[in-house]
């Protein structure tokens, strides 16, 4: 999910089922990292729309009230690529790790 994944894959991490309108994306990237990470609408609304072109999204239009909202809900090509992104994301932040907190030090290195 290289196109804009990022700022969306805190949602995708719960498997994106749930179709979502942006506005409900901010909300719950918010709420999940503990008010941490604020997504702006011109920035979620460019990577939804770069993900759809994709074909890792895809979107419906909604009624609540008088009001239409696009929802959006990962595809099984979404779902396959996350799954793919996130062991690298593991991987990743392991190695990072390692790095920074080392169970053991090399020899000849303190810590």
């Amino acid at each position: 999910m290289t196109a804009g994944g990022a700022v969306t894959r805190p949602w995708w991490s719960r498997g994106g089922r749930c179709p979502l309108h942006g506005y409900a994306i901010i909300a719950a990237v918010q709420q999940r990292s503990g008010g941490v990470l604020e997504l702006r609408t011109g920035t979620i609304y460019p990577a939804l729309n770069r993900l759809e072109r994709t074909g890792l999204l895809s979107s419906s239009w909604q009624s609540s009230g008088e009001r239409r909202r696009r929802a959006y809900e990962l595809t099984d090509a979404g779902r396959r690529t996350l799954a793919g992104e996130r062991t690298a994301w593991n991987e990743f932040t392991a190695a990072i790790g390692s790095v920074l907190n080392p169970v053991t030090p090399p020899p000849g290195l303190a810590t």
